[in-house]
């Protein structure tokens, strides 16, 4: 998991996503880099559009909770609240990650 927060941190500061790069960053973060590991993510990561993958991420995250925000009585945005049980987050991110490597 570290693998992707590094590449998420060299995205976000609009650097390339290379094994060296992934390598450093790690590095300065105090982990200790298996480099099999960094050229696998790196090679993973190459032609994805990260922002694209990060949009639909938030989107699929959300989407649960715009049906109870669309209806205007807060009484029965309630009611399906206490029946239904909502999925994890977790769960949605963790779908957005895999999607990095499928």
């Amino acid at each position: 998991m570290e693998y992707v927060y590094a590449a998420m941190l060299l995205h976000k500061s609009g650097k390339e996503i290379t094994a060296e790069a992934l390598g450093k960053t790690l590095q300065a973060a105090g982990t200790t880099v298996d480099d099999a590991r960094a050229k696998a993510t790196a090679a993973a990561l190459n032609g994805v559009d990260i922002e694209k993958v990060i949009t639909e991420t938030q989107l699929s995250a959300g989407s649960a909770a715009a049906p109870a925000e669309a209806s205007g009585d807060a009484s029965q945005a309630e009611a399906p609240k206490k029946e239904a049980k909502p999925e994890p987050v977790e769960a949605d991110v963790s779908e957005g990650l895999g999607a990095l490597f499928g």
